[in-house]
């Protein structure tokens, strides 16, 4: 039983040629070279959900600057 399943995708040509030029130089197959950029992106897009929500959740609280973070992280130190 396969473990992957296979896309069809359309790229402009400059993006493939530029992608079967990464892939070369790192000495991996285009497929590789997806799967590595679809895991940053999804990563990325994660990361960014959480900035995101971490900000919603300051402005309620009324931190609006980093020197609120700084006394407030200096306080829960002490």
């Amino acid at each position: 039983m396969r473990t992957t399943q296979t896309w069809r995708i359309s790229l402009p040509p400059k993006l493939l040629r530029e992608a079967e030029k990464v892939a070369r130089g790192e000495g991996s197959t285009k497929s590789e070279l997806v799967r590595a950029a679809l895991r940053m992106y999804i990563e990325e897009r994660g990361w960014r959900k959480l900035q995101l929500q971490t900000a919603l959740r300051a402005k309620t609280l009324g931190i609006n600057s980093e020197e609120k973070v700084a006394r407030l992280v200096h306080a829960l130190r002490k």
